[in-house]
């Protein structure tokens, strides 16, 4: 069950390379940084044990292509990958690539991460577990018409088209009468095709007024998995998280150790190992599956700081073959956190902002922690996602840490470029954030309602 290796590579860039790179040097492990043409300037890429270039700016010549990866790791010495989230995080075929190379994916298996990325094989593994699901069409839809009209006609109006291999709202059709079905379907399936190569779609309930609620688990190689809380992510914009907390406002602890139990079990059932997170649907009082992310998740430091514990350290040590570290009646969750992405964007019109920060000034105090890899100076290029720092606030009780978070925004200094901690100050004042408990669609309601409205156009 061993796999040793005393240097791994960090097949990312920006916050998440950096925060890898920490996690790598306190068990102290070797590092290098495999970065871009346009990212030999990022911090990780000057504090790693080695570092190496694997192609010009964009994604496909660089984090997306494979062979120059697997390469550099073998021209470096490193015995370990981590992919960290986003690029080739949740790529089955990069896995097995890193495995057939005589080399550690510091993630699940292959296997795993082909099963749970389809999901519609995910929702088929899920049911067997036990685990409740959206009702909807148990395999990928036919192409006869009238089949298709049937499911729908069996599940009820409204329904929801989804793409089987993909995610972040693209491939996804919401259908509120039969005569627009078969329109929506043709239009998920070409938009899937495109995004992820793979054109073949689903159909599920249409929940009105869903939260969405996640579950983090850590699962090792000795079939032990535990869940560590639950994380509410239902303040989005099309589909994007905002702004995620933990543990979700107003939902009995009761049910969810009923869920997370569920989950943990699930991941024994179907061999997973590492970090991963159970995503769901919650309406009226109960769970729905939706996806399961096989990697750490961008919002992972708001359960750190409920749990005390270090996820990143934990994947790389169960990619070691070492056991958990504790138990699930070890897990304590503690007080509220918050955490708010900022992103380089427009904070109003939410187009992008790339450019050179003349100057970067984080905030601190008690609660606060900040995960970035911004520094004055610093040039954000136009090549890749625009988050640039998460910004988390912990506190005994949620109004703790929703107000340390308001005193964060008005510290944090980003100048040179335009960030949305404007829009963070005013869901921090917004009486739905607030209260809590809010639906996926608040944010949109929110904006279409007028919340920008008159703001000052850059």
């Amino acid at each position: 069950m061993s796999a040793m290796f005393d240097t791994v590579l960090i097949a990312n860039r920006g916050e998440i390379a950096l925060r890898i790179l920490r996690a790598c040097r306190d068990l102290g492990l070797q590092t290098v940084a495999a970065y871009s043409e346009a990212d030999a300037s990022l911090r990780h890429v000057g504090l790693a044990d080695k570092a190496i270039c694997i192609g010009p700016a964009a994604s496909a010549d660089s984090y997306l292509n494979v062979a120059e990866i697997i390469t550099a790791a073998q021209l470096t010495g490193a015995g370990a990958i981590h992919p960290g989230y986003g690029f080739l995080s949740e790529n089955a075929a990069f896995a097995e690539a890193v495995d057939d190379a005589g080399l550690v994916f510091i993630g699940p298996s292959a296997a795993a991460i082909r099963t749970m990325g389809d999901k519609v094989a995910a929702k088929r593994a899920m049911m067997a577990a036990g685990v409740p699901c959206v009702p909807g069409s148990e395999d990928a839809l036919p192409q006869d018409e009238q089949a298709v009209r049937a499911i729908a006609q069996a599940v009820g109006y409204p329904v929801i088209v989804k793409a089987a291999g993909g995610g972040g709202g693209r491939g996804m059709r919401i259908v509120r009468e039969e005569g627009a079905l078969m329109e929506a379907v043709a239009l998920a399936r070409e938009e899937a095709g495109r995004a992820f190569g793979n054109p073949q779609v689903y159909l599920e309930k249409f929940l009105e007024h869903p939260r969405h609620v996640e579950i983090q688990i850590l699962a090792d190689r000795h079939a032990a998995a535990v869940w560590l809380g639950e994380r509410d992510c239902s303040m989005q914009r099309r589909h994007q998280k905002i702004i995620e907390e933990a543990p979700a406002p107003g939902i009995a602890r009761a049910a969810i150790a009923g869920i997370g139990d569920l989950c943990a079990r699930a991941c024994v059932e179907i061999g997973y190992t590492g970090a991963g997170t159970f995503e769901f649907l919650y309406e009226d009082g109960r769970f729905y599956f939706i996806e399961m992310n096989t990697r750490v998740q961008v919002e992972h430091p708001v359960t750190e700081l409920i749990t005390g514990i270090d996820i990143v350290r934990e994947q790389i040590r169960i990619a070691q073959g070492k056991p958990l570290s504790f138990k699930q009646e070890d897990i304590r969750i503690e007080g509220h956190a918050v955490e708010c992405r900022i992103n380089a964007e427009d904070p109003y019109s939410f187009r992008p902002h790339p450019g050179r920060v003349e100057r970067w000034t984080p905030p601190g105090g008690p609660g606060i922690r900040v995960e970035s890899h911004l520094y004055s100076g610093y040039t954000v290029p136009p090549h890749y996602d625009s988050l640039v720092a998460k910004l988390l606030a912990h506190g005994a009780t949620r109004a703790d840490a929703i107000r340390r978070m308001k005193g964060a925004l008005a510290e944090m200094e980003t100048v040179g470029i335009a960030t949305n901690a404007p829009l963070h100050g005013m869901l921090m004042e917004e009486p739905g954030f607030a209260a809590g408990g809010f639906d996926i669609h608040h944010l949109e309601r929110l904006i279409e309602g007028g919340l920008l409205d008159g703001r000052a156009q850059r």
